[in-house]
């Protein structure tokens, strides 16, 4: 009985399972309906239907043909197809036969949506026509108001495009002729090649604009302005020869020459309306002349040039000149009580070779311009050369006058320092008088000797003729170093002797009770009779410390307090 009851129930399992199934693939062959009815009440025939009302031939009627052909082979075709694959998709569904069934909707899904894609671009070409048409006649009418302007201004203002006028004439009749070609095509049908014969129109009247707005301001260029800016530089040519200027460097008639050549070119190419060219031949041409005209204003500037610093140079050369002689004057001077190195004293020697090398340039200059053979601007960059290396000749003097005045300074200051470096000396010696001091270490009797050898040295020199003022700074240099040191020293010293008594006298507390305080202070007293300070300090501060930790660091507190 329990085998039976779980048959059944296994069973009706199947069923529901299959009665779920079954209307899962209803549900799919009801949507796959819906799109083909979708697809069959797509607006072709509408579409189709405004392009028959055009008048067509050639190219569109054929494509009209194509488009016609392939939406009747889906209607008689494809379509009855689908219906009986729907058909088949019910009846396994139906008998459970679901494999059956997803192979077959999957073939109407794959018939569906390849027949949505060709009605997708028969629309879409259709639709392309249409607006095609449309926006070809918008354009059209654009297109003819610009023509009859572009003819409008031609006929009205025809003088001012000079010869020109024939090609542009000629071109505006080619568009009209184009005009004319698009109008039979469109009367005839032929929508498609009359929108290519659109494109061409498009590009042809916006180039024609161009030209003919152009072309005025380029003929004045070229016929008027330019011309004329050419006579302007050769009359000034002319009247700056005729006034003494070197010019055949230039080759400005030359150069006037080729330019005129190239106006030629650009008005024959203008008379041809090619505009692009002489537009930028012109700009061209237009800086050439810029550059003749800078040329000329070089040449005129050089000349004011000259004849503003000729004379300011030449006075210039004569004080330079006086100036290296009274330095010269002063380095023998000097070398008297100064050792001057070999170097230094080549330097006014030098800079009279340089003098006297800038003076024959000078000369040869004056006679060039005096010969008036040469251009100004070659003698203008000369006399600037000579400018430029009388102002470095001029700065050399300044800075070895200056080495010379510094020398008389850096002895005084010399002087001055080793007055200092003695009573810091002296303020050093007191501080250990004062300090009554038992004696001092060997070591620092041989430093204060060799600070003393210091101070002989700086003064033995500043006492040399001629004076050596780099060997004095090195000496005093030393002389310093050894002086600070030995103030530094000086101050040491002192604190260890104060502190080594107090630490005794700290440590004498413990002396008759710790026997080993009282070696480590004995040894103490003894390195401090024979002026060892600093191993008298150690001793005495190990023996204190070994008792009563931190008591050194005490005691240098007592000390600082007592001195404040």
């Amino acid at each position: 009985m329990v085998y039976v009851i779980g048959a059944i129930v296994i069973v009706l399992i199947f069923l529901v399972i299959g009665f779920i199934t079954r209307k899962k693939y209803y549900k799919e062959i009801d949507k796959l309906e819906a799109w083909k009815i979708d697809i069959m009440n797509r607006p072709v025939v509408d579409e189709l239907g405004k392009v028959k009302q055009l008048n067509m031939t050639g190219e569109t009627e054929e494509l009209f043909e194509s488009w016609r052909k392939a939406w009747d082979d889906i209607v008689a075709v494809e379509l009855p197809d689908i219906e009986d694959f729907l058909f088949d998709s019910e009846e396994f569904t139906d008998k459970f036969r679901f494999k059956k069934a997803k192979e077959s909707n999957l073939k109407i899904e794959t018939i569906l949506t390849n027949v949505e894609s060709k009605i997708e671009t028969i629309l879409a070409e259709l639709r392309d026509l249409i607006s095609s048409e449309e926006e070809s006649r918008i354009e059209m009418e654009e297109l003819s108001n610009k023509y009859k302007m572009i003819k409008k201004t031609l006929l009205i203002e025809r003088h001012i495009y000079g010869k020109s006028i024939q090609n542009l004439e000629m071109k505006l009749d080619a568009i009209s002729t184009k005009f004319h070609h698009f109008t039979e095509l469109t009367e005839n049908g032929d929508y498609l090649k009359g929108r290519e014969v659109i494109n061409v129109l498009k590009d042809e009247v916006q180039t024609l604009i161009e030209k003919v707005e152009k072309i005025p301001e380029l003929i004045t260029e070229v016929t008027t302005i330019l011309p004329s800016q050419l006579n302007e530089i050769e009359e000034g040519h002319k009247e700056m020869k005729e006034q003494g200027f070197i010019l055949d460097h230039l080759q400005i008639d030359k150069e006037i020459a080729d330019l005129r050549k190239s106006l030629q070119t650009y008005e024959e190419l203008l008379e041809k309306t090619d505009v692009d060219e002489v537009d930028s031949g012109i700009a061209d041409l237009k800086e050439k002349i810029d550059i003749l005209y800078v040329l000329l204003e070089k040449e005129v500037d050089a000349k004011h040039f000259i004849h503003k610093h000729h004379d300011e140079t030449k006075n210039d050369l004569t004080l330079v000149k006086e100036t290296n002689e009274k330095m010269k004057e002063e380095t023998n001077f000097v070398k008297q009580s100064y050792q001057l190195l070999e170097g230094e004293l080549e330097i006014p020697n030098s800079l009279d070779k340089q003098l006297g090398k800038l003076i024959k340039r000078f000369e040869t200059l004056e006679l060039k311009i005096a010969d008036d053979s040469s251009a100004y601007t070659t003698l203008s960059d000369e006399l600037t050369d000579i400018r430029e290396a009388i102002e470095k000749v001029k700065e050399d003097q300044k800075e070895f006058t200056l080495h010379l005045q510094n020398l008389r300074k850096d002895e005084l200051e010399a002087r001055e320092k080793l007055t200092e470096l003695k009573k810091k000396t002296s303020d050093a010696l007191k501080i250990i008088s004062k300090s009554n001091i038992p004696g001092l270490p060997n070591d620092f009797e041989l430093f204060m000797e060799q600070v003393h050898e210091n101070i002989q040295d700086v003064f033995k020199s500043l006492n040399e003729k001629p004076l050596n003022i780099k060997a004095i700074q090195t000496y005093l240099q030393e002389a310093i170093n050894a002086v600070d040191a030995l103030y530094d020293k000086t101050i040491e010293l002192v604190e260890t002797v104060v502190l080594v008594e107090k630490v005794i006298q700290y440590g004498n507390r413990y002396r008759a009770r710790n026997p080993k305080v009282a070696e480590g202070l004995r040894q103490a007293e003894e390195y401090f009779r024979n002026y060892d300070y600093h191993l008298a300090l150690e001793e005495a501060a190990t023996a204190v410390e070994e008792v009563e930790p931190g008591a050194l660091k005490n005691i240098e507190e007592m000390i600082n307090q007592e001195v404040i």
